[in-house]
């Protein structure tokens, strides 16, 4: 079992990025001790997903068309809380505006990546595409890392 209990993956608006990655982490892991969420920074009101995030995440046999942005809450936070932000600059937009944030991370620092996860709004649908393969990827070694992170794996050397 994982320290945390809940994974929120936010990106900007809710409509896309972290939609997929919560749908990828509870399509792939296998933990079921751990569940995730989705959330935007920027949400003013529900929002269903973008039709170019709900064909991509079709094709790979993911359904989102039934999501809704949600906006990131105070509440969101905690100690057996992992929130995953698609960028650099939403994780300081979120220290910066919610006192109470902890354990707040980049994808791409937590899974020691080399890039953001960069919104494709507005671009082609291979864009898109290209996004959610690269989120796929993180989201496995997100799973990796919470597994090995786990206190039953503590002198574990298998």
């Amino acid at each position: 079992m994982s320290r945390y209990e809940k994974v929120l993956f936010v990106s900007t608006g809710g409509t896309c990025r972290s939609l997929w990655a919560a749908a990828i982490f509870e399509s792939v892991n296998t933990d079921r001790s751990i569940t995730a969420g989705a959330r935007g920074l920027v949400v003013l009101f529900k929002e269903p997903p973008n039709p170019k995030a709900v064909a991509i995440a079709k094709s790979k046999g993911i359904s989102i068309e039934n999501a809704a942005s949600t906006p990131l809450t105070g509440e969101d936070f905690g100690e057996n809380v992992l929130v995953l932000v698609m960028t650099d600059v939403l994780k300081k937009n979120i220290y910066d505006e919610f006192e109470n944030a902890m354990n707040v991370y980049s994808i791409k620092e937590y899974t020691e990546s080399a890039v953001d996860v960069e919104a494709a709004y507005g671009g082609e649908l291979i864009e898109y595409g290209e996004n959610f393969e690269y989120l796929e990827k993180l989201i496995n070694i997100v799973i990796e890392k919470l597994k090995q992170d786990s206190p039953d794996n503590e002198g574990n050397t298998e």
